[in-house]
């Protein structure tokens, strides 16, 4: 493999971009016009202009993206993460071209991509899923019928898609009277697909994720979890690994389960098992996301492994380069996504970075695709940088991120800087005691 267009935009992009410098492989980046001066464009060997701004018009025009591949005469694309990483039409079409997707096959894109198909595919794996539908509703009144024999609270979500967008809790039967149309319509205008289906809601839930790579020689592996129960609208905001709540045994249940479930589906590459785990231990499979994780450092961090290296390295066909025995977990790191937003509100806050100062302390490192001068538009998600902090143990890293973010200086728009400043001061957090409404309970006990 001698060179790869990297289909996605900052961060990611440049994340990508280091690895393959790294491995003497060439790169392509894609760009909007609204992000022609950003450093991911610049640090490509070659860039090709994609379109205008939206991403409708630039980032998702897979036609523009597959005719730049193969302008540029290149062996692989890898997707990153959002955008078209796990579009499966896009998969295929790139494999029919003769270039090789830094990702698993379109297929079990399609298959995993599919909810309720992934949780009928667990339900026979034997991997635990969340109580609830394996068929889709057809109706309100369907759905209303089916919510009492589950039991309120209800998550509503999308069979194509996931996040905020994708989901909607009910209380009682009035709220999924009032939320299922408009869920409905939100679906097929965000995945194309208006089929819905309820889970049970699990309440005072941590969220664990197990990341899991497969090659194409029939080995897989977990490499750990990560702990991502501190979330905004259901998006996550800080991640770690090992998650202060597991305990060895539940945490060789889980990983052992996120194995069995990649193992189901054959899959190959990188890959994330996400699972929602009761109070009381008890865990459910979500989904899989069938791509590399925004929170993926977090995991390179415990283990010391490059996962774009790994990608790169399955997609060529080679073996793991390490068995399960050999993937050791040391110390402990946490993820901070540092937003352009309202700290209170946690409304996006686009505007230019008049000025960025990243202060240099050990065991930080830092995942951005912006520079002082650059503007963080409204047409994309407005994460300034990942802020990853590792060290010995979690007392050591919340120190070092207190420290951390005393420190920053970023001017001329808002951040969530206040919010990690509250939080990393705050005794439930410190202690690990946290849920996936931390935040939301949090936010209502204030106002």
């Amino acid at each position: 493999m001698k060179k790869i267009l990297i289909a996605n935009r900052g961060e990611i992009a440049l994340r990508i971009i280091q690895t393959c410098k790294e491995m003497n492989i060439g790169t392509v980046a894609v760009y909007s016009e609204a992000d022609k001066d950003l450093p991911f464009v610049k640090a490509a060997d070659e860039a090709v202009h994609i379109g205008e701004p939206p991403v409708a018009k630039s980032y998702l025009k897979s036609e523009e993206i597959l005719k730049a591949a193969i302008e540029h005469k290149v062996d692989g694309i890898h997707p990153g993460y959002g955008l078209l990483s796990e579009n499966d039409d896009f998969a295929k079409r790139i494999e029919e071209a003769g270039i090789t997707f830094i990702g698993p096959s379109p297929q079990t894109i399609e298959w995993m991509g599919d909810k309720i198909k992934a949780r009928k595919t667990m339900q026979q794996a034997g991997v635990p899923i969340v109580p609830g539908t394996i068929e889709p509703i057809e109706d309100v009144e369907e759905g209303i019928k089916l919510a009492e024999q589950i039991g309120y609270p209800v998550m509503l979500k999308a069979s194509s898609g996931g996040g905020g967008i994708g989901m909607v809790k009910c209380e009682n039967r009035d709220d999924l009277s009032k939320h299922f149309v408009s869920s409905q319509q939100r679906a097929k205008n965000y995945f194309g697909s208006g089929r819905m289906f309820i889970e049970k809601c699990i309440e005072n839930a941590r969220h664990i994720e197990v990341q899991v790579m497969g090659d194409t020689h029939g080995n897989i592996v977990h490499l750990y979890e990560r702990d991502c129960s501190v979330q905004r609208r259901n998006q996550k905001v800080v991640e770690e690994s090992p998650s202060p709540f597991l305990t060895e045994s539940l945490r060789s249940k889980i990983t052992a389960s996120a194995v069995k479930a990649a193992k189901a589906v054959n899959y190959v590459n990188a890959g994330t098992v996400e699972f929602v785990v009761s109070e009381n231990g008890d865990y459910y499979f979500l989904e899989m996301n069938t791509r590399l994780q925004v929170e993926h450092p977090v995991t390179e961090s415990i283990t010391g492994l490059d996962l774009v290296r790994w990608q790169i390295q399955i997609a060529k066909g080679e073996r793991l380069p390490l068995m399960q025995n050999e993937i050791l977990s040391n110390g402990h790191a946490v993820e901070f996504r540092l937003y352009a937003e309202d700290p209170v509100t946690f409304f996006p806050s686009p505007g230019k970075i008049e000025e960025l100062n990243w202060p240099e302390i050990t065991n930080v490192r830092i995942d951005s695709g912006y520079e002082s001068g650059n503007a963080v538009t409204p047409f994309y998600d407005p994460m300034i940088a990942k802020i990853i902090v590792s060290d010995s143990n979690r007392e050591e890293c919340i120190k070092t991120a207190l420290k951390f973010f005393g420190s920053l200086e970023i001017k001329g728009l808002k951040t969530n800087v206040p919010l990690f400043q509250r939080l990393l001061e705050e005794e439930d957090f410190v202690k690990g005691d946290y849920t996936t409404d931390y935040l939301s309970k949090r936010s209502a006990s204030k106002s």
